[in-house]
């Protein structure tokens, strides 16, 4: 395979999508087999290099709805050292007021984003990069999903999907000296880092218990499996959560994990290399020192919270079940300190995102 064709979706231009896009396009670090086609606003995009003092250029390219001959007019602008760009957002995107909340800017990233899902469903480009977006001002425009996945997964037309965080491996060395041991001391043989999956997503705390079912629960621990799978990871261990404290304590603090989770584990066992309940604390800390490749979350911040606090600016965001790859940062729009020279965006997160992608993209063919 040739150069693989990545394109990054710019997400809200109010938030700090524009600038850790021009900071990652920048970089040293940039995958040498990556070549990107930005889908955004080009005039943010021009603005955004204004702001981090970045001499790259900006070249907006037109292409047929479908994307025939996409790749040839992208090749060679990039070959020209410039960074292609199409730009499906309307005029008035590039006014949209920084770090607010805006009709104008959830309707350019709802825009941005199905033009690049249209592009991949077309082969096209080989995997989609996404900056954040901001979910009020997706629903002010009217477009009213939860986020990027239930939006990808629509008009994907798939039932079963999930929203994984994966943090890679040099992420976890740190964290394994700081708790005195590292796996090779350990006797262990995680070496692919760490994914964690979502059985519910974007939903309050109060109604997960009700969302939850085996068929549910299951469904994740088997698109976990695929994508260790897929991503060549030849042990495949899975570890799931238990809902409540302390694995519910046999019932004393709840029975989801009887009557729901315990279900699910047993059903895939025999296919799979899965293992739990297990109390959320403890199975977060087995899995960091390299006991398990991936884990099954039951709720949001149950998978988040640990990973984000392992390594924010490294882990990656990767939507399962979809026919198409997709990655994307972890963090929000930080309109706290977009467009703010004094307190300049990482690129880190992004950066990691299209590894990523490029690597998922390079391995599915």
């Amino acid at each position: 395979m040739g150069s693989t064709l990545l394109a990054i979706t710019i997400g809200d231009v109010a938030g700090i999508g524009p600038e850790v896009i021009v900071r990652a396009l920048d970089s040293a670090k940039f995958p040498r087999g990556a070549v990107p086609l930005v889908i955004g606003s080009l005039p943010v995009l021009q603005r955004a290099a204004a702001l981090v003092g970045s001499p790259l250029l900006f070249r907006r390219i037109e292409m047929a709805a479908d994307g025939t001959g996409l790749r040839g007019r992208v090749s060679d602008v990039w070959s020209a050292g410039e960074i292609p760009v199409c730009d499906p957002c309307g005029p008035d995107v590039a006014e949209a007021p920084a770090g607010v909340i805006s009709a104008v800017a959830g309707d350019a990233a709802y825009r941005c984003l199905i033009h690049a899902v249209e592009l991949a469903q077309a082969r096209a480009v080989d995997a989609i990069v996404t900056a954040p977006l901001n979910k009020e001002s997706l629903h002010l425009a009217g477009h009213h999903y939860p986020g990027h996945t239930e939006i990808l997964a629509e008009r994907c037309g798939v039932a079963e999907f999930a929203m994984m965080l994966h943090l890679p491996e040099p992420a976890l060395t740190p964290v394994r000296r700081l708790l005195g041991r590292d796996s090779a001391e350990a006797g262990l043989a995680g070496t692919d880092g760490v994914s964690i999956v979502h059985v519910t997503l974007h939903t309050s705390v109060a109604s997960v218990p009700g969302l939850l079912t085996t068929e549910a629960v299951t469904e994740k621990i088997r698109l976990m499996d695929q994508f260790l799978s897929s991503a060549g990871n030849v042990r495949r261990a899975i570890g799931v959560c238990a809902l409540n404290p302390h694995g519910g304590e046999h019932g004393l603090f709840g029975n989801e994990e009887q009557l729901v989770i315990e279900p699910a584990v047993a059903h895939c066992h025999s296919e799979m290399n899965v293992s739990g309940p297990f109390p959320v604390d403890t199975l977060i800390r087995r899995a960091v020192l390299g006991e398990y490749d991936g884990v099954v979350a039951m709720y949001h911040d149950q998978g988040h919270i640990p990973i984000k606090l392992i390594g924010f600016d490294a882990a990656v965001n990767i939507t399962l079940g979809l026919p198409l790859i997709r990655t994307s940062p972890t963090h929000g729009t930080a309109f706290d300190r977009a467009w703010r020279a004094d307190r300049p965006a990482t690129a880190a997160g992004m950066l990691e995102a299209i590894r990523m992608a490029e690597k998922m993209a390079r391995r599915r063919t």
